[in-house]
């Protein structure tokens, strides 16, 4: 082996131009503080534009209920003078499609009674929960 001295670089000594600690932590703290505020008007501009097509699709989604709302009274009048056709009076006929309407409506109402009915709370959920409530407090 050779006795040739090793030199090692010698970190050099800041200079003046060099930032500080203090400085380098406000400009992070800055430059962190304004992509923030970036991101915050591109999540903006983002919702505006979603809510504007959100807000026309509930308008139309309005307007098809209301269409469809008219064609079940049309079909309902169809419907009666149908019932007419058998030679009733159409009062009459008109009143038999108010009483299917009824029966249709009490079928519905009484089917999802029972399925509120089924509706249970999440027991299971409730339980690991309390655990590890309990097991926090433990700690």
């Amino acid at each position: 082996m050779s006795d040739v001295p090793v030199t090692r670089p010698q970190p050099a000594a800041p200079s003046k131009d060099d930032p500080t600690i203090g400085r380098l932590v406000a400009d992070a703290s800055r430059d962190l503080s304004s992509l923030v505020r970036q991101e915050i008007n591109l999540a903006k501009s983002e919702l505006s534009v979603s809510v504007k097509a959100g807000g026309l699709g509930i308008g139309l989604f309005a307007g098809a209920a209301f269409i469809g709302l008219l064609a079940i009274i049309m079909l309902s009048v169809a419907i009666a003078y149908f019932v007419h056709m058998t030679g009733l009076d159409l009062a009459w006929c008109f009143l038999i499609v108010f009483g299917l309407y009824l029966l249709i409506a009490a079928l519905l109402g009484l089917i999802g009674v029972r399925k509120v009915k089924q509706v249970r709370a999440p027991e299971r959920a409730i339980y690991q929960a309390q655990e590890t409530k309990s097991i926090l407090k433990r700690g």
